[in-house]
């Protein structure tokens, strides 16, 4: 176990990657097309991806409205405070993409089926295979 993005991974060793809550930490875009090119090469051909992560969305309009609901979301289950900390917290630490960025990021290191599973406000589970 380790980083994605330091650990050394065998090319055509994995039929099967899953990536859940992690991939909104990576920084840059070279950092996510670096992480999204170690999965294409460690994967065998015909192997896949399955990613389910918080996301942003690109229209401005649309990520105010997200951002709002995922507010009031956090609110309904811990509070104002709530709410403040865990937004606190994304500012601090995190850096979630939009769908469509990583969707093209996995066409832009090879992939060539992507599929959309599920995206509902700032969460999205989708995949793709090699």
């Amino acid at each position: 176990m380790g980083d994605i993005r330091e650990i050394q991974l065998a090319e055509n060793s994995f039929d099967i990657i899953v990536a859940a809550a992690v991939l909104h930490h990576l920084r840059s875009d070279l950092e996510w097309e670096s992480v999204f090119s170690k999965f294409h090469r460690c994967l065998r051909p015909g192997g896949s991806i399955w990613i389910a992560d918080f996301i942003t969305h690109d229209v401005p309009s649309v990520a105010k409205v997200m951002w709002e609901r995922f507010g009031q979301y956090l609110e309904s289950h811990g509070g104002i405070d709530y709410r403040n900390k865990v937004f606190a917290y994304v500012e601090e630490e995190d850096t979630p993409k939009s769908l469509l960025f990583q969707t093209d990021m996995l066409r832009t290191v090879g992939f060539t089926q992507i599929e959309v599973l599920h995206k509902n406000n700032c969460f999205a589970a989708f995949g793709a295979v090699k």
